[in-house]
């Protein structure tokens, strides 16, 4: 079995380009959101800079479960969702097998009644917005899953889809530099310069950029990066384990998880299993900085994430990762390119029983390939969409694990921001001082 993400630092650099002195926009992070918004903007005529410390996509953005669904979305995301997905079609039709889009459906598979309850719940949301989303009773459900074991009933989205990350996203990369995205793979953003109070560009470890207007989307990094900038925001990182398969029977062409696992059918014929909504949490000062603001979070989710001491050295809120440096000196990016976590076997090995137990038929599943991923989190689940208390200085973060569908979304939404046209959205639910200005934190759906 291999261990370790996808795209690594091994392979070489896609996107070598040398930064240029000046530029409109300045992007920061080169995963889903940062490399959709760049696209965008360069589409309406800007001379755009994205800058990423190691791979395009090298992080999150590869290492998901390569869903894009609307089933069990905020109800504040869905609409944003509901675009992505109409844009997803679009980037399918331009790119082909890159992307390897796939209308095979979602399905959230009930352990209990309760869970349909649950289910049953989120309805509403759907049927709001017009979603060909439905209940499962146990016949339906043996129709669609026969052989399987332990299921009360489902909820079921066949509009819901399916892609490849580890290539879409530096496929759509590829659109980016061609629409005019000057690339810079191996080149960390070491923070931002004001003058009279904004943004006026970007130090990079290989130069200045001078910009008017640069996007943070950083994803487990961006709360460090903002902070030694003198910007707080609550977020916190939690790793999340995900394995391949070797090719299997297609048994199932779409999107489905329980309590215990998920799984997706690959384009390779192999799945993608991963441990459900379980995870694992290494404790940091951010934990204990931003405590109150997750309690509510805390409370309710905290029965599914294993709690370790400490981070590794050189992640995001390790004890030892430096919170100031100054922008003529190595900075945290450089020390860390591509940020790899160890998944966790033991999580691994119980989702191949927990796989067994459900299509004995199948038995366990041989896997060829393991890897984690580090989640941005924010205390409502929802991300930060919004210009910060820096003017010219925006932020697209804590996608909160679910930032690969809803990516192509989130980037049209930022790039309009950003040029002072309509979003077509409401995005007051994700505004920046959310989280400062007194406001209840709203947890969105537990499904």
């Amino acid at each position: 079995m291999q261990i370790g993400g996808p795209i690594s630092l091994a392979a070489p650099a896609r996107f070598p380009a040398m930064p240029p002195a000046e530029a409109d926009v300045v992007v920061i992070g080169g995963g889903i959101a940062g490399v959709m918004t760049a696209l965008y903007l360069a589409e309406a005529g800007q001379r755009v800079v994205l800058c990423e410390k190691g791979r395009i996509a090298g992080e999150q953005s590869s290492r998901n479960w390569g869903w894009v669904r609307q089933q069990g979305r905020d109800p504040d995301e869905l609409p944003i969702m509901i675009e992505a997905l109409r844009l997803w079609q679009g980037l399918d039709q331009r790119l082909g097998e890159g992307v390897s889009l796939r209308r095979s459906g979602t399905t959230y598979l009930a352990n209990s009644e309760a869970d349909l309850a649950n289910f049953e719940a989120w309805l509403p949301h759907a049927r709001a917005h017009g979603l060909d989303t439905r209940m499962l009773g146990r016949a339906e459900l043996d129709q669609m899953l026969p052989n399987a074991a332990g299921w009360v009933g489902a909820l079921t989205t066949p509009s819901d889809a399916r892609a490849e990350p580890w290539t879409a996203v530096p496929a759509i990369a590829g659109l980016a530099a061609e629409a005019g995205v000057t690339i810079c793979e191996t080149c960390a953003v070491r923070g931002i310069e004001t003058t009279g109070g904004r943004v006026s560009g970007v130090v990079t470890e290989k130069g200045r950029i001078a910009a008017d207007r640069v996007l943070l989307a950083g994803g487990a990094w961006s709360s460090l990066f903002a902070g030694n900038a003198g910007i707080w925001f609550p977020q916190l990182s939690v790793r999340a384990t995900v394995a391949a398969t070797e090719a299997m029977p297609d048994f199932h062409a779409g999107n489905a998880a329980d309590q215990g696992f998920a799984f997706r059918r690959r384009a390779d014929g192999g799945y993608t299993l991963a441990p459900g909504i379980g995870h694992d949490f290494w404790i940091g000062p951010a934990a204990f900085r931003n405590l109150a603001n997750f309690l509510p979070q805390v409370r309710r989710d905290l029965r599914h994430t294993r709690l370790s001491p400490a981070a590794p050295k050189g992640f995001p809120d390790a004890w030892s990762t430096k919170r100031r440096w100054d922008l003529d000196a190595v900075s945290p990016f450089e020390a860390m390119r591509v940020l790899d976590p160890v998944p966790n076997l033991t999580r691994i090995e119980r989702l191949r029983g927990d796989f067994a137990a459900a299509f004995p038929k199948l038995g366990k599943p041989a896997i060829v390939r393991a890897w984690a991923g580090m989640i941005d989190v924010t205390p409502d689940q929802v991300p930060i969409l919004d210009e910060t208390s820096v003017p010219g200085f925006f932020i697209a973060t804590g996608l909160s694990g679910h930032g690969f569908g809803i990516g192509p979304g989130v980037g049209r939404v930022m790039a309009d921001r950003m040029l002072g046209r309509a979003t077509g959205h409401d995005l007051a639910r994700f505004r920046f001082a959310r989280f400062s200005d007194g406001s209840k934190i709203e947890l969105g759906p537990s499904i």
